[in-house]
Formats: C-alpha cells, sequence, structure tokens
C-alpha cells in the first residue's frame, strides 16, 4: 500500500518521517513517500494513481483544490473550506481535515487556560483550520490580522459561519499596538516576523506557532526566552493531525509517542546540518 504528501514545496516535509516511524512500530509494510505537486495540478496527479495510493497528506497550496477534487467530504473539511486528508473511499477520494482536531490536542496537550479571545497572523487554510479549533475550544471573539483583507475573505467566511458564531474581525498585519488577547496564532513565514510584529506579541500569553522548520523562528525564540508564556509548536500540530491521518489511511491506531520522537530526532539533526 502506498501513501504520501503533496505541496509546493514539499522537499522540507516531515510527514514521511512521521509516518514511516508509524508503520515501522506498528509493522505494516507501507511506503509513504513527498511528492511535489503545484497548484492546479492536484486533479492530474490524482487521475495517475492507481488503486494501491490508500491516503494522502495535503499541504500548501493544495489544501482548498484537494477539497474541490473530492468525491466527497466529512463536516469539518466542509465547514473549514479546505482538506488536508485525502483517503481513498469506494475508488474515489474523500476528504477530511485533521488540522482542525490536531490543532484543539496541540494547544489543549500544552495549556488548559481559558481562551475567549485570539489574533490570527495571516488569513490562508491553515488560519481557517486554526481558527475554527479555537472557536471550538470557546474562543469568542477573533482577530484575523492581513496585510491584505481580500485574501482572508474565504478564511473570514468560514470562522464567521461556525456554529457557535464567534465575533471576527480582519486587522491589519502592520498594526502598530500591542496584541490584547488570550492566544495568538501565527501562520506568517519568519521573513513576516518583523521584530516590531514579535514585541507586539510580547504580551499574549500563549502562542502557537503553527512552522517547525525553520525552528524556531522569530516569534517563537522570544517566547522561549521569556518566563511563564506557553508555546505550541507547528510539531505539536503536525503530530497530532499526523496522527489522525494515520488511523484514517491504516485503520491502525496510531503510535503516537513513537511518531513523535522520529519527528524530533529529524528536526534536531537538521538544525545540527
Amino acid at each position: 500500500m502506498r501513501c504520501g504528501v503533496l505541496g509546493d514545496p514539499v522537499e522540507h516535509s516531515l510527514s514521511p518521517v512521521l509516518h514511516r516511524a508509524g508503520y515501522a512500530e506498528t509493522g505494516l509494510d507501507w511506503a509513504y513517500d513527498a511528492h511535489r505537486v503545484p497548484a492546479g495540478g492536484l486533479a492530474a496527479f490524482l487521475s495517475g494513481l492507481g488503486d494501491e495510493w490508500r491516503g494522502l497528506s495535503v499541504t500548501m497550496p493544495l489544501k482548498r483544490e484537494a477539497l474541490a477534487a473530492a468525491a466527497g467530504a466529512g463536516e469539518v473539511a466542509r465547514r473549514a473550506g479546505a482538506a488536508n486528508t485525502l483517503v481513498r473511499r469506494n475508488g474515489g477520494w474523500w476528504a477530511e481535515n485533521t488540522d482542525v482536531p490536531g490543532a484543539v490536542a496541540a494547544l489543549r496537550e500544552r495549556t488548559d487556560r481559558p481562551l475567549g479571545s485570539a489574533t490570527i497572523l495571516g488569513g490562508g487554510a491553515t488560519a481557517t483550520s486554526t481558527g475554527l479549533a479555537l472557536v471550538d475550544l470557546g474562543v469568542e471573539r477573533l482577530a484575523v490580522a492581513v496585510r491584505d483583507e481580500a485574501r482572508a475573505a474565504e478564511t473570514v467566511a468560514a470562522l464567521r459561519a461556525h456554529p457557535h458564531g464567534p465575533h471576527v474581525r480582519v486587522v491589519p498585519l502592520a498594526a502598530s499596538e500591542a496584541l490584547a488577547c488570550d492566544v495568538v496564532v501565527s501562520t506568517v513565514p519568519p521573513e513576516a516576523q518583523t521584530s516590531d510584529l514579535v514585541a507586539r506579541c510580547a504580551d499574549v500569553p500563549v502562542v502557537f506557532e503553527v512552522l517547525y522548520e525553520p525552528w524556531p523562528t522569530p516569534l517563537a525564540t522570544d517566547v522561549l526566552a521569556s518566563s511563564g508564556r506557553v508555546l505550541v509548536s507547528g510539531l505539536d500540530l503536525l503530530v497530532h493531525q499526523a496522527v489522525l491521518q494515520f488511523e484514517l489511511f491504516t485503520g491502525t491506531p496510531a503510535p503516537a509517542a513513537a511518531m513523535r520522537t522520529a519527528g524530533e530526532t529529524a528536526l534536531a539533526e537538521r538544525s545540527r546540518s
């Protein structure tokens, strides 16, 4: 059986490391590889796959494309308007979103603080998934900080449509005032994490940095150097969502500890190279 991760770029992905560690731990003779698929190329890639393909992890820029390419989708994927998971079902592809429950699990693994307000840096598909996770955890007030309000339209619409009815507003990423909220989620690249932006986040008690490479990012470095603040990492998110994918693909309980250890080891090795 074969699985894989699709995206562009995808060479940095730790998903093969995690899933292969899961196969080794459970004795599954499965393959899992990374495949570069650019935007607009997902349908063509899927059309060339044989029946031995059981599941696909989908990363940027294909998450919204994956939902459109599937024959059907789970409720969370439909709500997010994006899928990070495609599972072979009845000869076709079924879309799921494990980013949302993965983000919930990652946050609750690191903190049990009540979360009522949040700021999300960035407005893409990952911002949508983490935002929905925050609302699931009780966040009622969400600010989406972006350079271009129009590019966040899909994310804002998805968050406002959540059954809990959160208050969602769009704010400029380059604003000057300090962030006053319970949690900040960063989905922006390291080069966008300017010293001014990092300083504006300095009083936020919980920071969720969805990136895991390069690590630590400027925002994560600031949290690690502080006292009493909580940092949720991109590896936390990656492991929790991969565990759910592993079980969807294989029908086998995932060895979460072995998968996390493999990811930590791989990141440590990359940092030394």
